[in-house]
């Protein structure tokens, strides 16, 4: 999955459409487990509203997993044009809902779409994101003699160093993001010409 951008922190935002509320809050998922707790939390925080849609999208890239639901409005009014802004952000890790207050005036298919739709990109367009790096576990065993050089090019490669066991030789284990491990193996190789080889664990 490597790189991707998440949201960062909690952002809500308040769109009022012929006097129904509707209230849109984002926060980063990263399990659908964590998105249904955030459903069931905003649920619990605004429990006399009308209508709850929710959108998530958990992963990156190839590797997703998306819900939603209109939750008692009329079929693909919330839920889908809710998912499709989601979709659009280019975000991963983001659950999003919709709360709506009823105001008294129905606002017919179209109505609806338009604003939940409008609620939706509202609050994407408030929201703060950072970056989310996929990290994987590895570890390599290295002579004392590269040692240091070796801590030198993880820090290069933005790895977190775990642990370091000294023996004949030091076995260094660390974090090291995804995308970065082949061109690791390279300079590991290069370093240590070709006797000392990380591996993900």
């Amino acid at each position: 999955m490597g790189r991707y951008l998440i949201p960062k922190g909690r952002c809500r935002v308040e769109l009022r459409v012929s006097n129904s509320r509707f209230i849109a809050t984002v926060v980063a998922a990263s399990t659908m487990k964590e998105a249904m707790g955030f459903l069931r939390a905003v649920r619990d925080e605004m429990p006399d509203a009308s209508h709850h849609v929710y959108a998530f999208r958990i992963g990156h890239g190839n590797s997703v997993s998306e819900g939603m639901s209109d939750d008692g409005e009329p079929s693909g009014t919330s839920g889908p044009p809710a998912l499709a802004v989601v979709r659009g952000s280019g975000l991963g890790d983001v659950a999003l809902v919709i709360t709506r207050y009823f105001g008294g005036t129905k606002l017919g298919t179209g109505g609806l779409v338009s604003a939940y739709t409008a609620a939706a990109q509202a609050v994407f367009a408030e929201l703060e994101t950072e970056e989310k790096v996929s990290r994987v576990r590895c570890e390599v065993v290295v002579p004392y003699a590269v040692l240091e050089r070796l801590r030198m090019l993880l820090g290069e490669f933005e790895a977190i160093v775990e642990g370091e066991v000294f023996e004949a030789e030091v076995m260094l284990t660390f974090l090291l993001p995804e995308d970065r491990f082949e061109g690791l193996v390279s300079r590991v190789g290069d370093l240590t010409a070709g006797t000392a080889v990380p591996r993900i664990v």
